[in-house]
């Protein structure tokens, strides 16, 4: 899921619809193997964000850590976890019992 992230003033990067959108998937996704299907996991798109492969810009974020660039190639290329980060981090820890 690309966004457009912001640092808040306190150095945060609150991408709660990001964590609806894995919500939404990964609830799917059990409901698919109460169904029978055989899962063996999920992936998402990046852990990192990333250049856009299709237009070399920074400014549609796509992970759970944000790097600091910009679509001149400008930034410290810091890196910060957003709050989606440790949100995973959990959903991983439980196997995904967090989520349901």
């Amino acid at each position: 899921m690309g966004a457009k992230d912001e640092m808040n003033e306190n150095g945060e990067i609150i991408d709660d619809y990001r964590i609806d959108y894995m919500v939404k998937h990964i609830s799917a996704m059990h409901d698919a193997v109460l169904d029978g299907v055989e899962l063996m996991g999920y992936t998402p798109w990046g852990c990192i964000d990333l250049v856009a492969a299709s237009t070399g810009e920074m400014s549609k974020r796509y992970g759970m850590i944000y790097v600091d660039l910009d679509n001149e190639g400008k930034g410290t290329l810091n890196r910060s976890k957003k709050k989606s980060f440790n949100w995973y981090k959990e959903v991983i820890e439980t196997n995904g019992q967090s989520v349901l």
